[in-house]
C-alpha cells in the first residue's frame, strides 16, 4: 500500500468516502459526521497539502488529514506553544476494516510530524463516540481533557472535543510513502 497526497480531482471521491463512513457510524448508533462536509473546505485542505490517501492500486483504502493548524478553542495557549501536528478525518474504507490500517496511519502521521519537528501528535474526537476514544487510547494516545462548550454554532455544545495526544517519533508503518517531505513547523 502507498500513501499519496490527495489532489483536487480527489474531492468527490473523498466526499463519498466520508459519506460511507457516516453511514457506517449511523448503523452503530452514532451521530458523528451526519452533516455533509463542505466540498470547498475539503478542496482548500487538499490544496494546502494536508490530505493524504492510502492507496491499494487504484482503490482508496484510507484517508487522513494532518496539519499544524489546531482547531480554534480546543488547546490551551501553553499547549499551542509546543510543536504539534493534528490528525483529522482519519477514515478507513469498510472493505479494509480490521487490517490495522488506521493504526499504521497514526504511526505514519506521528513519524511525519516528528520529521517536521513536532513533539506531539494531537487529535480531537467525537465527544459521544466512546468506542473511538477507546481506540485512540489503545493506540497510545493519552486523554488530555474533553471540551464540551464553544461549538461552531452560537457557542453551543462542541461535538468533537475529546482531546488526546501522544509523542511523535520514527515508526515502521509499512507504507510506501510517496508524499513530499513535510514542511518544518514554524511559529512555535
Amino acid at each position: 500500500m502507498k500513501i499519496t497526497s490527495a489532489q483536487p480531482a480527489d474531492v468527490s471521491k473523498l466526499l463519498a468516502f466520508r459519506e460511507e463512513a457516516a453511514a457506517w457510524l449511523t448503523g452503530l448508533g452514532s451521530d458523528q459526521w451526519q452533516r455533509p462536509y463542505p466540498a470547498d473546505r475539503l478542496l482548500a485542505t487538499i490544496q494546502a497539502g494536508n490530505v493524504f490517501m492510502v492507496m491499494e492500486g487504484k482503490t482508496t483504502a484510507a484517508t487522513i488529514t494532518l496539519t499544524s493548524d489546531a482547531e480554534e478553542g480546543l488547546w490551551t495557549a501553553g499547549e499551542l506553544n509546543e510543536p504539534s501536528m493534528f490528525v483529522n478525518k482519519l477514515t478507513v474504507a469498510r472493505a479494509y476494516a480490521g487490517q490495522a490500517i488506521g493504526a499504521r496511519l497514526l504511526d505514519w502521521a506521528g513519524a511525519r510530524a516528528f520529521q517536521a519537528g513536532a513533539k506531539w501528535l494531537r487529535l480531537d474526537a467525537w465527544t459521544t463516540n466512546e468506542g473511538l476514544q477507546r481506540y485512540y487510547l489503545r493506540e497510545g494516545f493519552q486523554h488530555v481533557r474533553t471540551v464540551r462548550e464553544g461549538g461552531a454554532v452560537n457557542g453551543g455544545p462542541r461535538v468533537s472535543g475529546w482531546l488526546a495526544e501522544r509523542p511523535t517519533g520514527p515508526a515502521d508503518h509499512g507504507f510506501e510513502d510517496l508524499t513530499p517531505a513535510p514542511e518544518p513547523i514554524t511559529g512555535v
